[in-house]
This record gives structure tokens, C-alpha cells and sequence, in this order.
């Protein structure tokens, strides 16, 4: 395990030296592109704000909210754990579980569960946050683990997929995969289809496993590993992973994004585009952020391009989620930007603080909930109204929290 963490951290240095030298002397091209003024056609407003905990360090982890229909749940790096009231953003209850967490809530059959850095998952009661059993899994997680049914599934860094009893966290079954020598920091959420759980790995293959037995239903390789180095060979399929229908969505680090058919794993289409973030998916197309943060839609029928935005270039684009008529990321100075689903064209920006948001916001009814590195969250909504000027200048519109 060591071994392994110590690779990562290579990783990462060798990526932030690559980085530089990629771009060259020119240091116009290797900072964030400026943001600039347009004309907002839909305009967003905020409904409350509430603080969750301490800021998250400079480090990639799963933390972002989730909803039962009910409440809305939220974690911070800190060990706080909260529940809001999503109408009005009033905490009902708020715990500290006394371990820094990596991932997290997850919410299902009258639990929450958070991943612990040290490794243990612990699950609390979802209608007073009194906490129910914890399980050390042996590895850290940044995706949050799948409540399903009778199960607790977790997917940890060292490429381990554990399935844990839901009322004593007994484990039930373990698949490993065999991790590359190299590997980006980040882990794709499992996702729930029929009876299978589908997870992609650092290997590049995306398997459907039995979520009763822990079999594996079907293997299909998404990213194939090619170059002669170890960072070239990099196909780590993290973040997001979306099914609309009876198709499966997912992108990996210098691979593709693919449909995949649910039944048989057999890839209906696929694209030659990087991802981190993952894909997220409406009834018609499949949005990504490219590494260097161009944001791409998709059709979902074929995979062909339908529009491009390059606006967020080197700003580190969250995963592009589709909310009402929009399409919205965040960046890494906590603004939020809203495109046209069809155009892709900008169409509002908020800020909702200073502090970056790292995690791709969650839609829940009408409302979409953010939650920033500072350790806050926030509800915004859609107006129906168009604005009679020109958006005014970002210092001017932003929201400092």
C-alpha cells in the first residue's frame, strides 16, 4: 500500500512537471483563461447557503452532496457530517465522526455512509445522524460508496471493489484488479444497473459485477494502455459514470468516452477524448470536461460532436452537469458557469465564494446543490426572467462567502 501511494505522489509531481514544460515560456498559455463579460439570458439565484466544516487541503477528494428526496447530506475533509433541510438550508443534524473522510455522503435505505481516509467506512442513521457500525476496508476511498438494498459497495484506491453487509458491515464479497505501475489520484463511482455494479478501474476496463455474489458479468476494456512509458500508458477511468436507458457512459485519463451497452458490455460507440472528471448524461447527449478544461457535448446516440466551449481553458472545469435548460460547472476560483444544453453557449455566472469547487454539483428537484472546498454548501435556482442589461462586470457579480 506504500508502494503504492508513493507512485501516486510520483505521479503527481511528474504531471505538474510536465505541465509546465508542455506550455513552455509562454506564460500567457499556461494561465487559466480570463474570464469575460457577455449578456445573461437566464438568470440564477441563490436560496441559502450553510457551512459544513473545515476546507479540504490542495488534495483530490470525493466530497459532495447527496439527497434522499428529503434531506440533503453534506461531509467535509474535517469529519462533519450534516443534514439540511433543502427547502430553506436549516441544519436537522450535524455529527463529527472524529476521522478526516475522503468520500462522501452516500445515502440509502435509511443510512448515510462516509469513507474514512484511515480507511474505515461508517455508516450513520439518516433520521439523526447517531452512527451505526464502522469497518476499516483496509484503503482509502475517493468515490462514495453505493448504498444498495443489503449492501454497502466501496471502491478504494488500490483497485479493491468490497461489498459490505448494510446492518453490520460483515464483508460480503471482494474484487480486486491488478493496479498499474503508474496511476492518476481518483476513483469512478460505482453505479447501480438492474442487479449489476458497474465500476471502472485504473486499468482502463469497466466490469459489471453481481452485486449479490460478487461475479464478474462482463469485461470491457475502455482504455487501452498504448506508449512505451508508464505515464504514457496512464488509462485510469475516474469520476463520474452516467446510464441513461439501457446505455452506460464513461470516460477515462487518455482513453475514451464510450457507450457501452448494460446487457453485455459490448461499446456501442466511442471517442478518442481525456477525461478526470467523468461523463454526465441527459436523454440526448453525454458532457465532459476535457483535461486542459474544454467542455464537449455529445450526441448519445452516436458520440458526434454537438458543441464545444473552450471558455474554462485551464480553469479546472468541474464535471459538466445538465440542469434545467443549462449545462453548469464550477471552477477553481468558486465560480459557477451556466451554458445553453443545445449551443453551449454562456448564458449566466455566479460566484458562489473564493474557495474552488472541485466536486460537480448535484441536481435535486429544481435546485442545484454546490459545495466548495471552503467547507460550504449552497442551493441555487433557475428564475424565469431575462435581465434588461448587459451582466455586469465578474468583480461586481460576485457573491463572497
Amino acid at each position: 500500500m506504500t508502494h503504492y501511494l508513493r507512485l501516486t505522489g510520483l505521479l503527481l509531481a511528474t504531471l505538474l512537471l510536465s505541465s509546465c514544460s508542455l506550455f513552455g515560456d509562454d506564460e500567457e498559455e499556461s494561465e487559466p483563461k480570463e474570464l469575460v463579460k457577455f449578456d445573461s439570458t437566464v438568470v440564477i439565484k441563490r436560496l441559502w447557503t450553510t457551512k459544513v466544516g473545515g476546507e479540504s487541503e490542495f488534495l483530490l477528494v470525493g466530497l459532495r452532496p447527496a439527497s434522499d428526496g428529503n434531506r440533503i447530506y453534506a461531509a467535509s475533509q474535517d469529519g462533519k457530517v450534516v443534514a439540511v433541510d433543502p427547502a430553506n438550508g436549516k441544519t436537522s443534524w450535524k455529527v463529527d465522526v472524529e476521522t478526516e473522510i475522503s468520500a462522501g455522503p452516500s445515502v440509502g435505505a435509511g443510512i448515510v455512509v462516509v469513507a474514512g481516509k484511515d480507511g474505515h467506512i461508517i455508516v450513520l442513521d439518516a433520521a439523526s445522524g447517531a452512527e451505526q457500525w464502522r469497518v476499516d476496508i483496509g484503503g482509502e476511498s475517493l468515490a462514495p460508496p453505493l448504498v444498495q438494498g443489503e449492501a454497502i459497495i466501496s471502491q478504494s484506491i488500490d483497485n479493491r471493489l468490497t461489498s459490505l453487509a448494510r446492518f453490520d458491515g460483515r464483508q460480503r464479497w471482494e474484487l480486486e484488479q491488478s493496479p498499474p505501475v503508474l496511476t492518476m489520484r481518483g476513483a469512478a463511482t460505482p453505479l447501480l444497473v438492474g442487479s449489476t455494479v458497474v465500476a471502472g478501474f485504473d486499468n482502463g476496463r469497466l466490469l459489471a459485477v453481481n452485486v449479490d455474489t460478487g461475479d464478474i458479468e462482463w469485461d470491457s476494456m475502455l482504455a487501452l494502455p498504448s506508449g512505451r512509458s508508464d505515464l504514457d500508458r496512464l488509462s485510469d477511468i475516474d469520476g463520474s459514470i452516467a446510464i441513461v436507458g439501457q446505455d452506460i457512459y464513461a470516460g477515462g485519463y487518455q482513453g475514451r468516452v464510450a457507450s457501452v451497452a448494460a446487457e453485455s458490455g459490448q461499446v456501442l460507440w466511442a471517442r478518442e477524448i481525456s477525461t478526470h472528471v467523468g461523463v454526465a448524461a441527459d436523454w440526448n447527449n453525454v458532457y465532459t470536461a476535457r483535461d486542459g478544461g474544454e467542455l464537449v457535448a455529445l450526441s448519445r446516440l452516436n458520440g458526434s460532436d454537438l458543441w464545444r466551449n473552450d471558455s474554462l481553458l485551464r480553469r479546472d472545469p468541474t464535471l459538466p452537469v445538465p440542469f434545467s435548460t443549462t449545462v453548469v460547472a464550477g471552477d477553481f476560483e468558486g465560480y459557477l458557469h451556466f451554458f445553453n444544453n443545445l449551443s453551449g453557449v454562456a448564458v449566466a455566472r455566479v460566484r458562489f465564494g473564493k474557495s474552488a469547487i472541485t466536486s460537480e454539483p448535484l441536481v435535486v428537484g429544481n435546485q442545484l446543490v454546490v459545495q466548495s472546498d471552503n467547507g460550504s454548501i449552497a442551493a441555487y435556482v433557475v428564475v424565469d426572467a431575462v435581465p434588461e442589461r448587459t451582466a455586469p462586470d465578474i468583480s461586481e457579480s460576485a457573491d463572497e462567502s
